[in-house]
Parts: structure tokens; sequence; C-alpha cells
């Protein structure tokens, strides 16, 4: 992501011990052209063709998935749409990571905000179908786009 808002997500995702990964953005594709994101204006509906020639990692054949289980990840996405965004939850995945004072106060925050970022978006859409894209033990929610690069990897 370009501009200050690909900045931001930059900086969440070093100070969450991703580095400055190579992805700042996760989305769901819910038909050939057709894609559902976390933006900082809220989850949307939105074509593929707005990402032009970005180059886009693709999770396809590399996450088993039956038909009935790709079809509540959509469907899912679909109740998603307008959920606000929330650049506190980069806050909240920091302090966890840096064992700060009060991050179990922060799962219950992430967890009860109904807010997301766009891999929390990915991931919640993901479990709400019945597949768990992490086993480490990890938070609900506790995701960032770097986190799926590398699951997908």
């Amino acid at each position: 992501m370009s501009g200050d808002i690909g900045r931001l997500i930059r900086l969440g995702q070093w100070l969450n011990g991703d580095g400055f990964a190579n992805y700042e953005h996760a989305f769901l594709m819910i038909d050939d052209d057709t894609l559902v994101e976390a933006e900082p204006g809220g989850a949307r509906r939105a074509p593929l063709a707005e990402y032009g020639a970005t180059r886009i990692r693709w999770s396809s054949g590399r996450i088993e998935l039956t038909d009935e289980q790709r079809e509540a990840v959509i469907a899912a996405a679909h109740r998603y749409l307008r959920v606000p965004y929330s650049f506190l939850d980069y806050a909240a995945l920091a302090a966890r990571r840096f064992h700060l004072p009060g991050s179990p106060l922060l799962k219950g925050y992430v967890a009860s905000t109904r807010h997301m970022i766009c891999s929390q978006l990915v991931d919640q859409c993901y479990q709400d179908a019945g597949v768990h894209l992490f086993s480490d033990g990890r938070w609900p929610g506790y995701v960032t786009p770097a986190d799926l690069d590398r699951r997908i990897g």
C-alpha cells in the first residue's frame, strides 16, 4: 500500500516483529474479479481491477478447502462488510509481542471492539468457516499481513 496509510501499516508490522515485510495488505476474493477487504473507511467490496499491476500473492491451492468451506468463507466476508478498521489493533498486537503489562486486557479489547485490520478480517472469515489458519496458540485476531504471507509461503 502506498501513501501515509501504507507507511503506518508498515510501521505497525515492524513493531510486531515482521520487519518491513513485502506485504502490507490482505483481502479475500469472493469471485473472479471481486474482493472484500478491510480498509480505514471500513470493510468493503471492491473490484480486483483497482489493484492494477500491483504484485499480489494468492493462497489458492495452498490452503485446502472444501466447496462448503469456501462458500462459508465468502459468506463470512459478506457479513463483515462495513466493519470499522482499527489502527489500535496494531498497537495491541505490538504490546502483546513485547509482553507489556496489561497484555491480557488487550486480548479482550481486540476481541470486543468488532473493529478489524485487513489480516484479522481474512483470518476471522476462515475461522467462521471452521478453518484455523494458525495452530501456534495465538490469540484470535492476532495476525498481520506478514503472518498470512508466511502461512501461504
